[in-house]
């Protein structure tokens, strides 16, 4: 269910054409939907929404459907209501990031075809007018994502069905000098700096077999089911940064291992020492833990090196290689 908090009259429109006349308060959506209103504040809650006044009708009929669909999932089709609260609140954060990435471009956008600062202040008419126009499209094609990719999943759970705790390799790639360069340059090239990292992840390691985890400002997490194409996935990320002027080295950590799946994200020992490894790396260089290095050190494809052991925290002495393409 969503709400709109004491709105101006331009978001006024937008928020009542996309979602309807606000005409409900709190305890009354509860009750049109029949549902214990606990329950719709903690579904609410896990959406990412701050409380709404008990006296403030800021809700709409789209919020009374939504929870009427949420409590079938629960009495009807017998869903954990734990489950649902879970799928709720990944559903809030990535829709949340959705909507403000929406939002960003947008004014970007019309700030371009101002000729103004992407800064510059923007003009809530027109953006309004806009993301509505956007509205129906994107609707349907977030809907076309949603399913492709749990297409995609259900496939990986064939492949591992334990899929709660598979063994996976684990990578992180990030932007070597980021926190300097954020300081000397302005919005406007950080954005297209970011936005570049971010084209050459998603060119590289879905190609190889690769899933991107998420992305985290000047860095990427990515897994794959293979070592060999994680190895690939490393070294060609390195490679097309070396020759893209216009961005920095980068540097990868992999490790092979155990790893938990909670909420599209993955946890672990495994994920731990992939980020310990990243930070080990010098720029424009892979390093691999040691149970991949051996894994890896017969494939005709790549050259590792090991290194020193080192102690990482709360790890404990492990000792790492360096991995690059084999020369012809």
């Amino acid at each position: 269910m969503t709400a709109c908090v004491k709105p101006s009259e331009t978001w006024g429109r937008l928020a009542e054409a996309l979602l309807g006349a606000p005409a409900f308060t709190a305890t009354e959506v509860a009750q049109e939907a029949g549902v214990d209103r606990a329950r719709a504040e903690r579904l609410w809650r896990a959406l990412g929404f701050p409380p709404v006044d008990d006296h403030e009708r800021a809700f709409t009929r789209s919020d009374v459907e939504v929870l009427r669909a949420a409590h079938a999932l629960v009495e009807v089709q017998s869903t954990d209501p734990a489950e649902v609260v879970q799928l709720t609140r990944v559903i809030g954060q990535s829709l949340a990031r959705v909507a403000d990435a929406q939002v960003t471009a947008s004014a970007a956008r019309l700030a371009r075809l101002r000729s103004a600062p992407a800064t510059s202040d923007v003009n809530v008419g027109e953006l309004v007018d806009r993301i509505e126009m956007l509205a129906p499209s994107l609707e349907q094609f977030l809907g076309y994502v949603w399913r492709r990719h749990l297409v995609a999943a259900l496939r990986r759970l064939a492949a591992q069905p334990s899929a709660a705790d598979r063994t996976l390799t684990v990578g992180f790639a990030d932007l070597v000098g980021f926190t300097a360069m954020s300081q000397a340059l302005d919005a406007a090239d950080l954005a297209a700096m970011v936005d570049r990292f971010e084209a050459v992840a998603y060119e590289h390691i879905p190609a190889r077999g690769g899933r991107i985890v998420k992305m985290i400002g000047d860095e990427v997490m990515f897994a794959v089911d293979e070592g060999p194409f994680a190895a690939d996935i490393a070294i060609a990320l390195v490679e097309a940064h070396a020759r893209d002027a216009n961005l920095p080295e980068c540097r990868v950590g992999l490790a092979t291992g155990p790893t938990l799946a909670w909420e599209g994200d993955l946890f672990g020992p495994t994920v731990n020492l992939a980020s310990r490894l990243v930070n080990l790396a010098r720029p424009g260089t892979a390093l691999v833990s040691d149970e991949l290095g051996e894994r890896l050190r017969d494939d005709p494809r790549f050259e590792l090196r090991h290194l020193r052991p080192v102690g990482l925290h709360g790890i404990g002495r492990m000792r790492p290689w360096v991995l690059r393409r084999a020369r012809c």
